[in-house]
Parts: structure tokens; C-alpha cells; sequence
């Protein structure tokens, strides 16, 4: 989609910091940190914290990539509206050519850095939300949460391959346990945001089939996350402490999820949407305990594990 450049408010570094979205970028970061640490082998610690630097930049040029593409309906959210493309404070032309330009830095750096593996996956990753989710998925199909979550999922791996070149079963079940909780976390959101999307004709599943079928397929993809995370203790990267965390999160995302699916838009809760919100705060904590305990099996070494 093309973009016009009009006059521009003074930009700052602010507005550019903005334009990598910082707490997309911090998951990344933090989920690649993850993969990297609890990988078998070793890495210096100048080379692993330049290598979660180059990911964290990455990440950083997705979201750049994203708000150029994405500025004609940021313009019209709510929640959005003040972003740096739409705010008139950076350019379009800005936001693109610094997208790129932080593309090719990451990438290169993260391959002389590490590996060429983990350097292609960045890129792979880069490409894969900025093009197939952002200019395709986003404005065309309800799957767009689905399939483009992917994006977000492979953090982990790309750090579990910058220390040892391979992407193991392990690496791809870290990216499983984003991939399924990532729909319905934002179907949680989506359940009560759903008029920014239906203004800005994004095809949310809110949008597409209503709430009702959004809230009993956040119940079908809570079960999917249930059973993933549940595999992961089994595996090298868990043992009996991520069986014991996975049993407590499990337990109260069900609930929370159960919840959600039973609620009525016609309930009079004290405070509107209650439930999805009150899911929505869990899988954030959800999400950052269970990677979290995966660094703890780690650090127990031989005293973790089966």
C-alpha cells in the first residue's frame, strides 16, 4: 500500500523508539534470551549479549516495517491514533527507510555474530510480519491472528540457534507454545476492543463471526496451549519444577478461558468484559512464567530434569 509524505511535526528520538514498538520488542527479546540460555552449549557472554542485541533490533525493524504499512488504519483507532506515522510527527518514508535499514543491520550482524542459521530465521522472521501478516494476512482473512502469529513465535528458536546452529525439537516447541497462546490472547483483547477493529475493517474473528464463535475457539486454542506446555516438561528444556509451574498456570488459564466462553454480552458484570480482560492479564503472566521456568530447569543443570 502506498504511502504519501505530508508536512511533519519535528520528530524525536522518542517517536523513533515508538515506531520499533518497544513492548513487542521486549517479548521478542525476552523469549529469545530464553532459547539462548537454555540451549546445551555454551556462549561467550559478549557474543550472547550482542546476539540478543542484533535479535532485539530485528524485532525492532518489524515494528517499523508494520507502522509504515499500517499508518492508513492507525489513523482510525482509537488506540492508535497518537502513533508517530498517524500523529504526523515521522514521515512514512522515515519509518520505511529506517524499517529496512535496521533489517540489513540486524540480519548481517546476527550472522557474523553467531550463525548464518540463526541469521536467516531473523530475516525469515522480519519478512514473515511485515509482509505475509502485515500487507496480506491482517486486512484479508480472520486467520490473520492465527497464521501471523508466527511471527511472533520464533524468537526463542533464533536464540536457541545462535548458540548451537540447530533448530531441535525443543526450539520448535518453545515456537508451538507462543503459537498457541498467542490467538487466544488477542482474542481476549480483541473481545473488548472489537469496535477499533470494526471501524478500521480489519477482519478480527470478532468482526468475521462474531463473539460468540470467538470466545468457544479461545476455548479450543486455550486446550491446544494446555497440552503444548505440558509436552515442553517432558522434554530436555523442562522437567518436574516446569511440570509443577505448568500445572498451576494450566489451571487457572482454563478457568479464566472457561470463563470467557460461558460469558453473555448481555451479563451486567460490575465492569464491562470482565472475564476477557482478566484472561487477557493472565496469559501475560502466563507466558512470561512459563519461559522463566525453563531458565530455572536450566540453571538447576543435573539437578533439574527427568
Amino acid at each position: 500500500m502506498a504511502h504519501v509524505d505530508g508536512p511533519a511535526e519535528e520528530a524525536g528520538l522518542r517517536d523513533y523508539w515508538q515506531l520499533l514498538k518497544p513492548r513487542l520488542m521486549s517479548l521478542s527479546v525476552f523469549t529469545a534470551l530464553v532459547g539462548l540460555l537454555v540451549a546445551p552449549e555454551g556462549l561467550h557472554p559478549f557474543l550472547a549479549a550482542t546476539s540478543i542485541l542484533w535479535i532485539a533490533i530485528g524485532a525492532g525493524a518489524s515494528g517499523a516495517l508494520n507502522m509504515w504499512f499500517d499508518a492508513d488504519i492507525d489513523r482510525v483507532m482509537k488506540r492508535t491514533r497518537n502513533r508517530p506515522i498517524p500523529s504526523g510527527r515521522v514521515t512514512p518514508s522515515d519509518a520505511l527507510a529506517l524499517g529496512l535499514f535496521l533489517t540489513v543491520l540486524s540480519v548481517t550482524m546476527l550472522g557474523l555474530t553467531a550463525n548464518w542459521v540463526a541469521a536467516g530465521w531473523l530475516l525469515f522472521t522480519i519478512f514473515f510480519y511485515a509482509v505475509i501478516y502485515s500487507m496480506w494476512l491482517k486486512r484479508t482473512t480472520s486467520w490473520n491472528t492465527v497464521i501471523g502469529g508466527l511471527a511472533g513465535a520464533f524468537p526463542p528458536m533464533i536464540g536457541y540457534a545462535a548458540v548451537t546452529g540447530t533448530t531441535p525439537l525443543e526450539a520448535w516447541l518453545m515456537v508451538a507454545l507462543i503459537f498457541m497462546w498467542t490467538p487466544p490472547h488477542f482474542w481476549a483483547l480483541a473481545l473488548f476492543v472489537k469496535l477499533d477493529y470494526h471501524v478500521a475493517r480489519i477482519p478480527m474473528l470478532t468482526v468475521t463471526h462474531g463473539r460468540d464463535e470467538t470466545r468457544r475457539q479461545t476455548w479450543l486454542w486455550s486446550l491446544g496451549l494446555v497440552a503444548v506446555s505440558f509436552v515442553t516438561a517432558f522434554t530436555a528444556i523442562g522437567g518436574p519444577l516446569t511440570l509443577a509451574v505448568a500445572s498451576v498456570l494450566n489451571a487457572v488459564w482454563l478457568q479464566r478461558a472457561w470463563a470467557v466462553v460461558r460469558r453473555d454480552d448481555l451479563d451486567s458484570d460490575a465492569d464491562a468484559h470482565l472475564a476477557e480482560r482478566r484472561l487477557f492479564k493472565w496469559s501475560l503472566i502466563y507466558l512470561f512464567a512459563h519461559f522463566a521456568v525453563f531458565v530455572a530447569e536450566a540453571a538447576l543443570g543435573p539437578y533439574g530434569g527427568w
